[in-house]
């Protein structure tokens, strides 16, 4: 969601599809103007570096129309995160203006649950969203305004420490039309 949001924020590429696959990743698939594209690419790269997350992209310029039949993934569920694997954007109903959402992934499942209540116990935000990644990696999404969002992933990111590993936690304000079509509606 991190580099969606940064991707989309840069330029003007919108979300085709979103597939979960092993070692826990995702594919985001983008369609725009090239330039723009290859500008997404970039950021996406650079906040992937200042997160310490490796990624692979790929630009495909001019694609074949008859290449959707590869790409685009079909809608199925996966039992053992029990989730689809398979996103499609939907329009998202909610205006991405004045709130933020919050992420905080670990791997345990007591050191998010445990970072989740301090999170709710610090400031006035909701919990929105919950993905199981497999390996044991969950992150949990809140929202709120941008300063109760903040107060609240700091509370929640000090109690990680001894029951599980904090993987990622960040503060998106004023998420991306593609990163708020794949939440629940809000």
């Amino acid at each position: 969601m991190v580099l969606l949001d940064a991707m989309e924020k840069c330029s003007g590429v919108r979300l085709l599809q979103l597939e979960l696959n092993d070692n826990p990743g995702v594919c985001l698939k983008l369609a725009g103007p090239l330039a723009n594209l290859s500008a997404a690419i970039d950021m996406g790269r650079t906040a992937a570096g200042s997160m310490g997350v490796p990624i692979v992209a790929d630009l495909i310029p001019a694609p074949s129309p008859l290449s959707a039949a590869a790409w685009q993934g079909v809608p199925d569920f996966n039992p053992l995160i029990e989730q689809p694997t398979v996103f499609d954007p939907e329009k998202a109903m909610t205006p991405n203006k004045g709130f933020a959402l919050g992420l905080i992934e670990t791997q345990g499942y007591t050191a998010v649950f445990e970072a989740i209540d301090a999170a709710l116990k610090t400031a006035a935000v909701e919990v929105v969203a919950r993905e199981k990644l497999g390996g044991g990696f969950i992150t949990v999404v809140i929202r709120g305004d941008v300063a109760a969002v903040r107060a609240a992933i700091d509370a929640g990111k000090a109690r990680v420490d001894g029951l599980g590993k904090l993987i990622a936690a960040h503060v998106i304000p004023n998420p991306s039309d593609g990163v708020l079509s794949l939440l629940p509606k809000l």
